[in-house]
């Protein structure tokens, strides 16, 4: 058996099939804790809303962890790409983060962050590929997955009830107005 280190990469399959919702999961570069800062999750909120907007997104449910995000979101479109989602998601957050340690001269994290080609180097604040994408379609697994989601920081023990996390939807859900991004209703 091939070490983990050179085993293929696994490529992510993605259905872009009308009617279905897709819960995501997308980690920062080698799981580093890049999203510990507000800063950033204010990033990955703006990206969330940008996407909700721009490509006909409804959004149902998000959690930001410090190294990984998880959205539950339903494409409204007939016909839409995963792909496009996701660089909207992923893209302006990389980029804001690629220019901030930039502009202050964060040549440690920028090594870090930096993987060397034969012939380029490329930034990554996130894991290359997709990440994890599950098509849904039925809406018990649609409670299961946002009861999952909204977890998350109680599972790492961050904090002791879901709602106490401000960078989940899980405040949005218990009607709580002072919340960084409102939810679509799923039902």
């Amino acid at each position: 058996m091939p070490s983990m280190k050179n085993r293929p990469r696994k490529m992510r399959r993605s259905w872009d099939d009308p009617g279905h919702a897709h819960y995501l999961t997308y980690s920062c570069h080698r799981r580093l804790p890049l999203l510990s800062r507000d800063r950033v999750r204010r990033r990955v909120v703006d990206a969330l809303e940008r996407t909700r907007q721009e490509l006909n997104v409804a959004l149902w449910t998000y959690v930001i962890m410090p190294e990984h995000v998880h959205v539950l979101l339903h494409p409204r479109a007939p016909h839409y790409e995963m792909r496009r989602i996701l660089v909207m998601l992923k893209q302006p957050v990389a980029k804001a983060a690629g220019k901030w340690l930039e502009d202050n001269r964060q040549t440690t994290w920028l090594e870090r962050l930096t993987v060397v080609y034969p012939s380029r180097k490329v930034f990554r604040f996130w894991q290359p590929g997709g990440g994890f994408d599950h098509n849904v379609f039925r809406e018990k697994t649609v409670s299961a997955i946002v009861d999952y989601i909204h977890a998350n920081p109680v599972r790492r023990k961050l904090v002791d009830e879901p709602t106490h996390w401000e960078w989940s939807s899980a405040r949005f859900w218990e009607r709580d107005p002072k919340v960084p991004l409102q939810m679509d209703d799923p039902f």
